[in-house]
């Protein structure tokens, strides 16, 4: 069976806008998910990216046009300025983390119901009563956000190494047999790459 390793960013806007298209389509085609939260604006100064505030005004403004116009185009309720970001993305990665050891829920939910949270629903995802109602949302136990803390930064530590080394340099970013996709407008180019068209 084959595997997606999926670097995602609970703060990211893009995954948000990714929805639960990468767990439609992996279903279609047989693969699974690995999910690998990671620090993305780390991984920004690792890899020659520049988090958006300190971004060039031509691609601060060019952001402020695209994310709406994507969100528009994929009928998903968006707001440009959310009133908590950017905020402390870890504890929810952390509990994301402890989710994916406990098993019993649904990771793709769980990914959209916390990058949901920030860009579309006002919410603060370093609180722990935001993330709690993630985790319930997504079939996982809510006290996953209590447990495992140590271990989630561990993972989450570990998985922005293995990103760097991979060749990770966005979020969302999606890496098969050694061929890397990135951007939610790449997973039409990876289903059919799994399916021998690309």
């Amino acid at each position: 069976m084959t595997q997606i390793d999926y670097y995602f960013a609970t703060l990211s806007p893009y995954c948000y806008l990714a929805g639960t298209r990468l767990e439609q389509m992996a279903a279609r085609t047989g693969a699974t998910v690995t999910y690998k939260p990671f620090d993305i604006v780390a991984a920004f100064g690792r890899t020659g990216g520049t988090p958006p505030k300190d971004r060039h005004i031509s691609r601060i403004e060019y952001r402020a046009q695209e994310l709406p116009r994507q969100a528009k185009k994929l009928g998903m309720p968006f707001n440009l300025q959310p009133a908590h970001w950017p905020t402390n993305g870890a504890p929810a990665a952390y509990a994301f983390i402890a989710a994916q050891n406990a098993g019993g829920g649904d990771l793709g939910a769980l990914a959209h119901a916390i990058c949901r949270a920030v860009w579309a629903e006002e919410k603060d995802i370093a609180e722990d009563a935001v993330v709690k109602a993630c985790l319930q949302e997504a079939g996982f136990d809510p006290a996953l956000a209590d447990s495992g803390m140590l271990e989630g930064a561990e993972t989450y530590a570990r998985n922005l190494e293995e990103a760097v080394e991979a060749g990770v340099f966005g979020a969302p970013f999606y890496i098969v047999d050694g061929e890397r996709f990135w951007g939610q407008d790449r997973i039409e180019d990876l289903e059919q790459h799994l399916q021998g068209k690309l």
